[in-house]
This record gives structure tokens, sequence and C-alpha cells, in this order.
């Protein structure tokens, strides 16, 4: 399985792009092909990949930075990493494109390069969050600021097969985001959203709340990019908050010293669960190819478990099942 790496594309690239793909060649078994300045980049890989591992190089000699507008940029720079990285998807060179990148820029080159899924309004960004007793999907996160309710429709069918596939749920629950549980609630978007939802054969618990959310009632949240994006950034701002003044806590005596170093194990645990590494990236669900994006800051350890997911979703052929759900609701509304 060859997969693409933006080389480019993290706060401090190359080199957790590079340590990340010679982790994902040898625990993985993958082959890496990295996008980006060859200049750059052949040098430290000889350096650094001593095991000469399965990782090659495409010239892309243009750098998308995280604040660039994503349509000037790259037409002002065709050639950037993430359009290089790309074309080999089209192509059938690889199977699946990772970027650390601007999530805005990945959007737009991969529209441009692969288009949408055959009948796709709007692509969409979807992860994973923490909640209790494991893990829902959110979509979107960031994609589609500005939503119709027929987007948030395919937000859920897609969310639901990305649970379905990559989550293992079996029938996963949907939610639609709301500042109230009942169907009257909301913004007009989430009114006109909530009959859609009601009537698409999903198995929709109707509108929640955050607290339904993280409390693990549902497992697919649907909302719009704008709303996924602030959720998404105010709950890892507070897990961090939590993080933090609890550490400061366990610090300030002896005995809450003690306890802590019996707790070390449960605390580990919790730290894991809430590192957003774990996840590494997110799909762009409705783009016609595997594109996954992840943190800026990612290190060697975010950018491996980001080609985990991508390995995954290439081997239960997410692709396929996104493309049948998506004529099934065609076919069902003509």
């Amino acid at each position: 399985m060859k997969i693409v790496l933006d080389a480019m594309g993290s706060d401090d690239y190359p080199k957790p792009e590079l340590e990340g793909a010679i982790l994902a060649a040898r625990n993985l078994g993958l082959e890496i092909i990295l996008s980006g300045d060859q200049a750059l980049l052949q040098p430290l890989l000889l350096e650094m990949n001593k095991e000469n591992l399965p990782i090659t190089i495409e010239h892309a000699p243009d750098v998308l930075d995280m604040g660039d507008h994503a349509v000037e940029s790259t037409r002002q720079k065709p050639n950037n990493s993430m359009a290089v990285g790309l074309e080999l998807i089209k192509q059938g060179k690889a199977q699946a494109f990772v970027t650390m990148g601007n999530t805005g820029a990945a959007m737009f080159n991969g529209l441009r390069k692969l288009g949408r899924i055959k009948g796709v309004q709007r692509p969409a960004l979807s992860g994973t969050v923490p909640v209790k007793n494991g893990q829902s999907i959110l979509i979107d996160m960031g994609a589609n600021v500005d939503c119709r309710p027929e987007f948030l429709l395919q937000f859920a069918i897609m969310g639901s097969i990305y649970a379905q596939k990559m989550l293992k749920i079996d029938n996963p629950r949907v939610g639609l985001i709301s500042n109230g549980e009942e169907s009257g609630k909301g913004n007009q978007l989430v009114k006109d959203t909530f009959p859609l939802l009601e009537n698409s054969g999903l198995n929709f618990m109707g509108n929640v709340e955050g607290k339904e959310l993280f409390g693990g009632k549902i497992d697919v949240a649907v909302t719009d990019g704008f709303t996924g994006n602030v959720l998404l950034k105010a709950s890892e701002a507070v897990a961090k908050l939590f993080t933090e003044m609890l550490k400061q806590e366990l610090k300030a005596t002896i005995r809450t010293k003690i306890g802590a170093a019996l707790a070390m194990p449960a605390f580990k645990n919790v730290r894991t669960m809430m590192d957003p590494s774990e996840t590494g990236a997110a799909p762009l669900l409705g783009i016609n190819g595997l594109v996954f994006v992840g943190h800026g800051r990612s290190d060697a350890k975010a950018i491996l478990n980001a080609l985990r997911v991508a390995q995954k979703a290439v081997e239960i052929d997410l692709m396929s099942a996104l493309c049948d759900a998506i004529q099934k609701q065609l076919s069902e509304q003509s």
C-alpha cells in the first residue's frame, strides 16, 4: 500500500513528517511517498533512513503556509506539496493522502484535483472526539462555515458510514447539535435540518446538546463547520485547562503527591484518551479520494497514527461504502 504524506504541512516541517514516515514504514509496512522540496528532504532522508525503508520523494518546490489564503495561494503556488501529492492519488499511484497543513488549502486542492463523490454537495471534515465509554464522530469540524439543511443531511450519512466502518458501530446513533433537545429548538438551519434527518432512515436521536455528545449518548454529532469548529476547540481547551489545574493541585501538598503517584496509571489512561495525537488525522469525507488532515502541531507519533488511520480506510474500502450510501440517498429522493 502506498500513501502520500505532505512533508511540508506541519508547523515544524519536515522533521515530524520524516520521523512519522519512518515509523509508519517500519511498523505498518507502508510505502510512503513524501511530497515536498527534494533539495530539503533528500539529505535529511538519507541521514535518518538508515534502514533503507520504502520512502521516496515526489518533488514539490512550493509550500503552502498555515496563514495562506487557500484559493489565492494555490493559484500562486501551483506546484505546492498538497497539489503534487494529490495528483499522485488522481493518477492511481497511491491510495491515500495525508497532510498536517492548512485545512482550507487541503479542501481546495482536494476538490481541484480529485473532485467530489458523485452527488455530494459539500465535503466535510469529520473526526473523532473522546466521550464517555468511547468515541463519537463530529461532522463538520470546520470545512463549511455556512451550510444548508441538505448539506447536513449528507454530513450525517457520511458520518454514519464512517462510524460503521472505522469505529465498528452497528446502526450508529445520529444527533443534531442544538441549544436544546426539543425539536423546535435551534437556529433556522437546525429547525430545517431536523425533518430531513427524521425521515432519512438513519438512527436519528433528535436534537442533542453538548452534554449528550460528551456523555456518549450519540455516535455521530452533526453540525455546520462553524459550530463544529468552535465546539471542538472549546472542548480541547477545557480538557487542557482541567489537566493543568489537576496537575497543579496534585503537586500542592505531600499528601496529594502521594495520591497522585498511586493514581498515575489512571491518569496516564485518561491522558491517552484525550490526546489528539492518538487520533492522528480527520478525513475530508465527500472528496473523491481518501484525504486526511491532521493538526499543524503534530509530532511523529501523531503522524504515525494519521498514516495508520489512512491505511485502515484503504483496507476497508471506505470510498466504496461512502459512494454507495450517497447513491442510495439520491435514488430514494428521485
